[in-house]
């Protein structure tokens, strides 16, 4: 559940407008998502990424990490979420990334669009060095390693 940005009321996802204020919402648009060859899978060298690492590749912001240093992280087209990812293909509360064990884990928040690794459609996935993450038009690598990188 969101809430509207001109009241505060709290909506539900299915709703384009607020029940209390009529405020219109920005919908999420759908799209294809960008297949095999078009993602770049290879990070590269990463100076200065020591640890669980999101290397936002392609999209608006190309070159920003975003350290996975909390417990769990919400990414979406939300302002309020801990990873903003500012586009109509992305769903307000699109992903959740926690760190399980040892492990970091991706989980899909019921999306319109989904959320892909490795050009893989998932609902949940553990990440490894190097994977690919798309959410909306963003393609972002992971790193889970300091420098590293590769798969």
């Amino acid at each position: 559940m969101a809430d509207c940005k001109e009241c505060g009321a709290t909506l539900d996802p299915a709703q384009s407008s607020c029940p209390q204020c009529g405020a219109e919402l920005e919908a999420t648009a759908s799209f294809s998502p960008v297949e095999g060859e078009q993602l770049v899978a290879d990070t590269g060298p990463l100076t200065g990424v020591t640890g669980p690492t999101l290397v936002l590749q392609k999209g608006h912001g190309a070159g920003e990490k975003f350290v996975l240093d909390q417990a769990r992280l919400c990414l979406g087209r939300d302002p309020s979420c801990d990873i903003f990812l500012n586009d109509v293909t992305v769903s307000r509360d699109h992903a959740v990334i926690e760190a399980v064990g040892g492990d970091v884990m991706i989980r899909d928040s019921g999306s319109l669009n989904g959320t892909y690794v490795n050009d893989r459609l998932v609902e949940s996935a553990v990440l490894e060095d190097g994977d690919v993450v798309q959410i909306g038009t963003f393609c972002m690598a992971f790193v889970g390693k300091k420098g590293s990188g590769t798969r």
